[in-house]
């Protein structure tokens, strides 16, 4: 094992500090196939992150494995204790995905498959990895998980304003603790192979590209059966926005490559943190109900 670093944690102030785990069940299993196209306001989006998230609840499954494997070797008592909410937080995540995955099921015929195979992916790749690559490719993984979180919620109003209440709030519960915990992984990677930065950095581009390719592999199938690919126009116009909104993603990991970078410092992270998450987690801090956000429901949670 290679020398512990200590984590340095800033004011509780952050959304990344002592964060909560929130056992969540959203009821999904009520929702119709009419109700995969969730969002009025953006469906584009909708299906796009519909289909970046398919492949996560088993992600997140390989996660928990490689923080369970590794959690004894960590020195420092904070990050243990972020490393058991992290794996309680995506816990939760991983049950109310796959429940999605079911619901999209009804209407992409290929999705079932698709659905399998990213299971067998992850769980091959939980057998066979190294812990060096279990942690590195978490991390990578996390840098995009945690940079799509502040995106969207930066683009809460354009993507989400106008959605079904309990997609809209499954994706903001989600988008708000992938912010909290986006800074496990790459800590738990810095204390226990600090050493080997080109490795973690490697792992970025590799977690990426994983994402990428499957996002866009489930998208186009999704896209098809909407039938926006019926002519170039609607293609370009709808896998444009697939492409773009991958790029932006991809553009927002450039901080990671530089050296001692802490994700606790990204500009997205800093500069305006989201409203929305700010008072999504005093509401839900306040016991209000957190499983069913319409728009009156949500202008409620703004006014905290």
């Amino acid at each position: 094992m290679q020398s512990t670093q200590s984590t340095q944690h800033p004011s509780p102030q952050h959304p990344m500090d002592d964060f909560d785990v929130r056992p969540l069940n959203f009821d999904i299993a009520d929702l119709q196939s009419q109700d995969c196209v969730w969002s009025d306001s953006a469906p584009h989006f909708a299906v796009f992150i519909n289909a970046l998230g398919v492949h996560v609840p088993y992600f997140e499954r390989y996660l928990i494995r490689t923080m369970n494997t590794v959690k004894h070797q960590v020195e420092d008592p904070v990050l243990r204790r972020d490393m058991v909410a992290l794996t309680g937080q995506e816990g939760h995540h991983a049950r109310n995905f796959i429940a999605v995955n079911k619901l999209l099921a009804q209407r992409y015929p290929k999705l079932e498959k698709m659905d399998e195979t990213a299971k067998a992916y992850f769980a091959k790749a939980g057998k066979k990895d190294s812990q060096k690559r279990m942690v590195a490719f978490t991390a990578g993984y996390e840098t995009f998980t945690f940079l799509a979180g502040l995106i969207i919620l930066r683009n809460y109003d354009k993507w989400m304003a106008e959605s079904h209440p309990v997609m809209k709030a499954l994706w903001v519960w989600h988008q708000v603790e992938e912010v909290e915990h986006g800074a496990v992984a790459h800590d738990v990677y810095r204390a226990l192979y600090g050493k080997h930065e080109w490795y973690r950095k490697w792992m970025v581009l590799v977690a990426g590209l994983h994402i990428a390719r499957e996002t866009v592999k489930v998208y186009s199938h999704m896209a098809s059966v909407e039938g926006w690919l019926s002519n170039p126009f609607k293609a370009a116009k709808y896998m444009g926005f697939c492409f773009k909104t991958l790029a932006e993603m991809a553009w927002q990991t450039l901080p990671f490559f530089r050296k001692n970078y802490n994700p606790r410092a990204h500009p997205l992270a800093t500069n305006k943190q989201s409203p929305v998450a700010i008072a999504w987690r005093k509401h839900s801090a306040a016991g209000g109900d957190v499983l069913a956000i319409d728009r009156s429901a949500m202008r409620k949670i703004m006014q905290l």
